[in-house]
Order: structure tokens, then C-alpha cells, then sequence
């Protein structure tokens, strides 16, 4: 990690010339490792009718993978400040997913994934509201235009019918502002000068500490060919370490922004695969999804660059004339 990097971690939200915006580049990671589990993620269960949990459990054992690589290059911090937001990020992350799990089984995806995607509107308020983040107009736009396409492209083809309401609602309400609070929560981490190893090392520690929570809700081992969990172990190693650029990003750039973008963009790049790979062409909301992610998130990072050559334009002004 590069002094550079270290002062967009520890500097305050939006700081002129902090991040020297690398967000952008731990950002695209993000959106290319999620992408391509999205794309790929449902192998399991389609072929080998893999649980849930079971797909949960060995996902927060793969999260060791990434930490390790990480706590190789920083030194794990020790401070009660970084256990808390730490824990945090990863109790609301892992505990956001298994209580998907249980929504799903009271309701319908096609109601529920909607909801649970209006996430990053969380993450903004939070950020905006706590953290006094500021956005330009420009970007404001941007963030309406990234949320709706979030919540298009989360949208499955056939949706439809008349379903009850109940408490897979409440849970699916839940499990929205748990996972806007998750990327709040790396912000603050980052603000609070906690370097990237160490929050993910806490949010490893989290997932596997709900590993028996998931034993419990699953029941008992599946009986399933070695097919399956070496597939599943393949596609959530990206799910881990798209994760930890995740905490990277957030520690680089505004939360307000990190989060929209990312969130609108890994589902583009997942549709696109599903179509070279399994001739899957997207929906009519799909297809307005991908526009809307595309031009919230163009808007976005030309705010963010326009914002850094205003920043920097004083400057070289003085330089020149002294």
C-alpha cells in the first residue's frame, strides 16, 4: 500500500487530493470479481440442488483466503475502535445473508431482491446524514440513476402474481438497511484510521462466527457429489475477494458514491456474461437497468475527477506564478 493509499484511508470524507481517486480502480475490481460470481454463483444449486447455507458456510471459510493475502502486507490493529467497526461491517454483512436465506423461504425473490437493493440508499443517507459527506448536483443525479437501475436489474423475467404480504417484507427490510449500514460502517472504519486488513480480518471473523447459525437452519451435511462444493469454493472465492476491495474502495472514496456505482454496475457485467455464456438476453427492465447503471455511474466518476481538477487548479496556478 502506497503512502497515497494510506492518506485517502485516513483522511476525511471527499479531502482534496486524499485518494488521489484510486477508489475508481479498487471499484472496477469490485464490479469484475462480483460480476463474474453473479454470472456464475448459481451453478451449485442449479446442477447439484447445493443449500443455501451450505453455499454460506463455505463462503466464510474462502474469506480466509483474502484476509490472509491482506494481513501479509499490514499489520493486524489491535484497537477497540477498529473490533467495533470491524464487527460491525461484518455482523451486518453475514447476517444480512442468512437472514436472506430465511426470507426466501417465506417469499418471493422477485419482491424481495428489489427491496434488499435499495441498500446503497441507505449507505448515502448514513453517509450524507452522519458523516457529512457532500455530493454535487451532478452526482445527485447520478445516485437516482444508479439506485433505480439497482432495483430494475434486480428485477427476474416472469415476475409476477398476487402474493401475501408477511414477514419475509419485514425481514427483506431488515436485511436493506443491515447492508447500507455494512458499507457505512467500512467508511467508518477507514475514517477512524483502521487499514483494510484489519477490517476484513474482523469481517472474516463474523462470517465464520455465524457458521453454526447456518448448520442450524440448514439441518444436516447435504449429500452431494464433490462437484458441488468445489464449484462452490471456485465462485465464492470471487464473492471474498470482491469483498475486500469492496472495504478498499470505501476506504478511498465517498461511501455516497463507492456504493451506488458498484452495486449498479457487478449486475451489468453479470447480465453481459449471461448472455456470452448462456445466451441469456436481458429483460425490458434489464435493458433500462443497464442504461440508467451506466450513465448514474458516468456521472459519478466525472463529478469526482471534475471535483479533483477544481482542487488541484489553485495550486498549479500558485506554482506557476511563483
Amino acid at each position: 500500500m502506497t503512502s497515497s493509499d494510506l492518506a485517502g484511508a485516513s483522511g476525511t470524507p471527499g479531502a482534496p487530493g486524499g485518494s488521489s481517486r484510486s477508489w475508481i480502480v479498487y471499484a472496477g475490481l469490485l464490479v469484475l470479481f462480483w460480476g463474474v460470481w453473479g454470472a456464475t454463483s448459481s451453478q451449485p444449486v442449479e446442477r447439484y440442488d447445493y443449500p443455501d447455507e451450505m453455499i454460506y458456510i463455505i463462503w466464510a471459510f474462502t474469506m480466509l483466503v483474502p484476509a490472509a493475502a491482506a494481513l501479509r502486507r499490514e499489520r493486524f490493529d489491535r484497537r477497540p475502535v477498529a473490533a467495533l467497526y470491524g464487527l460491525l461491517a461484518g455482523l451486518t454483512g453475514a447476517g444480512g445473508q442468512l437472514l436472506l436465506f430465511q426470507a426466501l423461504a417465506d417469499g418471493p425473490a422477485y419482491l424481495i431482491f428489489p427491496v434488499v437493493s435499495l441498500s446503497p440508499v441507505i449507505t448515502v443517507l448514513m453517509a450524507v446524514a452522519l458523516l457529512r459527506e457532500r455530493i454535487a448536483r451532478l452526482a445527485v443525479v447520478g445516485v437516482i440513476a444508479a439506485a433505480v437501475a439497482i432495483v430494475l436489474l434486480s428485477i427476474p423475467s416472469g415476475a409476477g402474481g398476487e402474493v401475501d404480504t408477511g414477514s419475509w417484507m419485514v425481514l427483506a427490510v431488515i436485511i436493506c438497511v443491515a447492508w447500507g449500514a455494512q458499507a457505512f460502517f467500512m467508511r467508518k472504519a477507514a475514517l477512524a484510521g483502521v487499514n483494510d486488513a484489519t477490517t476484513f480480518g474482523w469481517m472474516t471473523i463474523s462470517g465464520l462466527a455465524l457458521v453454526p447459525v447456518a448448520y442450524l437452519m440448514m439441518g444436516s451435511l447435504p449429500s452431494a457429489p464433490w462437484q458441488a462444493p468445489a464449484i462452490t469454493a471456485g465462485t465464492q472465492v470471487l464473492n471474498a475477494v470482491g469483498a475486500l476491495f469492496l472495504v478498499m474502495a470505501l476506504s478511498r472514496g465517498k461511501a455516497s458514491v463507492v456504493a451506488p456505482i458498484t452495486n449498479a454496475l457487478a449486475p451489468v457485467l453479470t447480465i453481459v456474461l449471461s448472455l456470452i455464456i448462456y445466451q441469456t438476453l436481458p429483460t425490458v427492465w434489464g435493458t433500462i437497468g443497464i442504461v440508467l447503471a451506466l450513465a448514474g455511474s458516468t456521472l459519478m466518476v466525472y463529478t469526482d475527477e471534475k471535483r479533483g481538477e477544481d482542487t488541484l487548479a489553485p495550486g498549479a496556478t500558485a506554482e506557476k506564478v511563483g
